[in-house]
């Protein structure tokens, strides 16, 4: 089997009421998805996830100038030994960011190609699953205006995820220090003890601030602390984690178990949130997981890409192990983005759904998805 044809699809939709985290405004939901073409009608679909302010054409140009021509002609099976081929010919310029997304797409493609060669999910070409649905979260909470005291409208989304089913939902902070305390606390106040909140500053602060809120906010029994310091600041974060009690989380930002290694020696977090379609695909997030396993640091993806980027997540989330195995383990969890993202829900013809707060393991070969042409069509840019 040889891979014939490698193609990018760059795809935006404008948002009808833009929506802000610390860094900036989000005005139009973008992805960079490839299919891989292969010479027995086989084709597989990956994702270049597209971070909020990440514009999706970076990646396509990387797939069309840098890879398609390293992997044209070779067989799809040989995936890790593409991977490292993808990686060393661009070491010298792309060793972290949207180099590493756009391998990521291509190697979630060619796994997916290989669970459909083999007639079974990814994950079970991977090693199998510890588990048949996955516990969800709600993803949300964004700034849609200029006010920062949003404990009304947070208290109203709040609500609408529990009716939803969810038991947990993660609440976009960076807002300011004293802000954050009082949003946070109405949420808790709000909807009692029983639900797990998460809070996380898209790197909002500094170790100072950080420090400040993560101390005021420990009374609210918060799951765990994202990203609340420059994801470069690995010192940064193992101070912190000294001073304070709330778990730390972060990789969101972080590529390639190359970048992981100094996180797990200076054990500077306690969870490490790698995303599939960007920190380096199935082939290098399966090492990433045994060096967190080696070093007794929790795995939780993170995801908040299209359809794709769920089902690679869902796939990633079968097989990781609960930290520690045992007959009260620890399990990971996904990452439901809810906001608005025309791509999660109408890219692929049946869209993930969570039951209950649980979503089920895709059983289908491959990633489990079918995609519709109509919406790549109707929003690709690239045409």
């Amino acid at each position: 089997m040889k891979v014939i044809d490698i193609k990018t699809h760059v795809l935006s939709a404008p948002l009808s009421v833009p929506f802000a985290f610390s860094q900036g405004w989000v005005h139009n939901r973008s992805a960079m998805i490839v299919e891989i073409v292969t010479d027995e009608g086989i084709i597989g679909w990956g994702e270049a996830l597209c971070q909020g302010l990440q514009p999706p054409e970076i990646a396509a140009a990387t797939v069309e100038y840098a890879l398609k021509p390293l992997i044209i002609g070779k067989d799809p099976l040989d995936v890790e030994v593409l991977w490292d081929i993808m990686y060393n010919q661009t070491k010298d310029y792309g060793q972290k960011g949207v180099v590493i997304g756009a391998i990521s797409s291509i190697d979630v493609a060619l796994w997916d190609i290989i669970g459909k060669y083999h007639n079974l999910p990814v994950y079970k070409v991977l090693g199998g699953a510890h588990r048949t649905k996955i516990k969800s979260y709600a993803t949300g909470f964004y700034r849609q205006g200029k006010e920062t005291d949003l404990r009304d409208k947070w208290i109203e989304e709040a609500k609408t995820h529990i009716e939803a089913g969810f038991n947990g939902m993660k609440l976009k902070i960076g807002l300011g220090v004293r802000e954050d305390i009082k949003n946070v606390e109405a949420v808790r106040d709000a909807i009692g003890p029983d639900y797990q909140i998460m809070v996380d500053a898209n790197h909002g602060y500094n170790l100072i601030d950080a420090k400040r809120l993560a101390l005021e906010l420990e009374t609210y029994d918060i799951t765990w602390f994202e990203e609340p310091i420059a994801p470069e600041d690995i010192q940064g974060y193992y101070e912190l984690k000294q001073m304070i009690n709330i778990p730390l989380a972060c990789g969101e930002n972080e590529f390639t178990r190359i970048g992981f290694k100094d996180w797990f020696v200076n054990r500077a977090v306690d969870i490490i949130q790698p995303n599939t379609c960007q920190s380096g695909g199935f082939t290098e997030c399966k090492r990433i997981l045994a060096m967190a396993s080696a070093w007794g640091v929790s795995y939780n993806p993170h995801c908040w890409g299209t359809g794709i980027g769920i089902a690679a997540a869902l796939n990633m989330l079968a097989m990781i192990p609960p930290n520690p195995i045992s007959i009260y383990p620890n399990e990971p969890m996904l990452e439901y983005d809810r906001s608005t993202h025309p791509f999660r829900t109408e890219l692929i013809k049946k869209p993930f759904v969570a039951i209950n707060g649980y979503v089920a393991i895709p059983e289908r070969p491959g990633l489990g998805i079918d995609i519709n042409y109509d919406v790549l069509k109707q929003y690709k840019l690239n045409k």
